[in-house]
């Protein structure tokens, strides 16, 4: 891998050597200009071998090289084939680079749908419990309101038929008793009183005018006072006969 880092090669031969392989890095030698790999097992080139833009010349016969890579390379005879080799072979190490960087873009792209997939049904699943929660919760407050809803029924059925039991135990004990006779209102006592009140203190008036005013000498007047002494006379004598009365129970 240190081999990597030599990156102010110009010219390397590294004919006859068995390699079976070059490192996956060898890109890295990017001022590398003749590069000679004569007598190899090699049978691929890394995707970084597009990455080495100034080489010249490349010299890759007797390798047990793919089809495609075969063709592309040819062959190596002089100095014109090998530095066409050389040019032919980064452009197809550069086409299979672009292919794989396709190929990645695509597996990104895949794994992000399949990411962007699976958070959309992590939500949709989410969801759904949030729902069925919310589901179980409204199932669980009408049950409850149904269970209240009974319970406040059947109490105020109860209230009834203790009611109804009560009534019925009360009645005879309420019949056996007497009626009373209904009492008068206050009211209407009261207003009557007013009314007698209101007529005696008129004939008051009505005598007390015709006895100390000179309405005295008018005939209505004059019909007042002799009815006013008769009263009097009446008076005086039934008690003159109370008198008598008490007077003969005592003897």
């Amino acid at each position: 891998s240190d081999f990597c880092s030599l990156m102010h090669l110009v010219k390397l031969d590294l004919s006859k050597n068995r390699l079976q392989q070059l490192p996956l890095d060898f890109g890295r030698l990017v001022n590398l200009q003749h590069l000679d790999l004569l007598n190899n097992r090699l049978v691929t080139l890394p995707v970084s071998f597009a990455q080495l833009k100034n080489l010249k010349w490349l010299d890759l016969k007797d390798n047990p090289l793919n089809p495609v890579l075969a063709k592309v390379a040819g062959d190596c005879l002089d100095e014109k084939q090998c530095k066409q080799a050389a040019v032919k072979v980064l452009q197809h190490m550069k086409a299979i680079q672009s292919e794989e960087d396709r190929q990645r873009q695509r597996k990104l792209q895949a794994e992000r749908e399949m990411e962007k997939k699976r958070e959309a049904e992590q939500r949709a699943k989410e969801a759904l419990e949030r729902e069925l929660r919310k589901r179980e919760k409204a199932e669980e407050k009408e049950r409850r309101r149904r269970e209240y809803d009974a319970q406040k029924a059947a109490k105020q059925e109860m209230e009834k038929k203790t009611k109804k039991e009560t009534v019925h135990t009360r009645k005879p004990a309420s019949s056996s008793r007497p009626t009373q006779p209904p009492r008068h209102k206050p009211s209407w006592s009261r207003s009557v009183l007013r009314v007698l009140l209101f007529v005696l203190f008129c004939i008051l008036c009505t005598l007390a005018a015709c006895k100390l005013t000179e309405l005295q000498h008018q005939p209505l007047c004059i019909s007042v006072n002799t009815l006013y002494e008769d009263v009097v006379a009446a008076l005086q004598n039934h008690k003159t006969l109370q008198n008598m009365l008490q007077h003969n129970s005592h003897q």
